[in-house]
């Protein structure tokens, strides 16, 4: 069983790190709510960070986007240092985040929605070009959305939003997404299209954070996890070694 502790022998070789967090601190007001997390994310990989309600998933990706007023600890993206990166800086880098409150514009349609999203080609640092999302590609990727490219955002199911916002995200040709929640709240149709979305997006070279409660949905598509309880790292591993620590799920994953 691989423990907190394990969590820098876990980081692999340095150069496929894409995202490294090192001692991240988080407030809601005077609130502290994350304390110390390190994490990284390799090229390549779905990394699912778990945990109950109120564990700290959500605010560690938000810390991590900048979208918080008060962090603090080291993070790197890309090599670069995004420590006190706004999240539009994060974004223009190629940090995608997905958030689980589904934020599509009401009154633009799925097409409108994904042009406002659009940013340019990337080449990772190794001169290779990175992954590259066209309304066309996406709509192969998403079929529901490319049967309604004129429907306004405010016409569609939960599901279809959720898909949406993955979606616009994704114009953005992001390196790694950040996704929240991907399977809460929406019907097991969308959290089965939610899976093999994200197996196409590991195959086609983006990596991807998720926050996630679902342990069936995280075994599906995760390389690795860590597990948070009260806003620590209580654990660090391979999906199959946490699926095997009964332990560790019954302590901080069974509701």
């Amino acid at each position: 069983m691989a423990t907190a502790s394990a969590a820098g022998a876990a980081s692999g070789a340095p150069e496929s790190v894409l995202l490294e967090v090192h001692q991240l601190c988080a407030w809601y007001g005077a609130a502290q709510i994350l304390y110390d997390v390190d994490l990284n994310v390799r090229r390549g990989e779905v990394v699912a960070l778990m945990g109950r309600n109120g564990a700290g998933k959500s605010t560690t990706l938000k810390a991590v986007m900048g979208m918080l007023d008060k962090r603090r600890g080291t993070l790197s993206f890309m090599g670069r240092d995004i420590s006190s990166s706004p999240p539009h800086e994060a974004a223009s880098h190629g940090l995608g985040f997905v958030p689980e409150d589904r934020r599509v514009f009401t009154d633009l349609s799925v097409a409108e929605n994904l042009e406002v999203g659009r940013q340019g080609a990337r080449k990772w640092p190794d001169g290779s070009d990175a992954p590259l999302w066209t309304p066309e590609r996406l709509y192969k990727l998403f079929p529901n959305l490319g049967e309604m490219p004129n429907r306004p955002g405010g016409a569609m199911s939960g599901g279809e939003q959720q898909m949406l916002t993955v979606a616009r995200t994704l114009m953005g040709n992001p390196y790694l997404v950040l996704l929240d929640e991907p399977s809460e709240g929406v019907a097991p149709v969308i959290v089965e299209q939610m899976a093999n979305m994200i197996l196409e997006l590991k195959a086609q070279g983006v990596s991807i954070l998720l926050s996630e409660q679902n342990m069936h949905f995280a075994e599906l598509v995760s390389d690795r996890a860590y597990v948070l309880e009260k806003g620590q790292i209580r654990f660090v591993g391979s999906m199959a070694e946490l699926a095997a620590a009964e332990d560790v799920r019954r302590a901080y994953l069974s509701v």
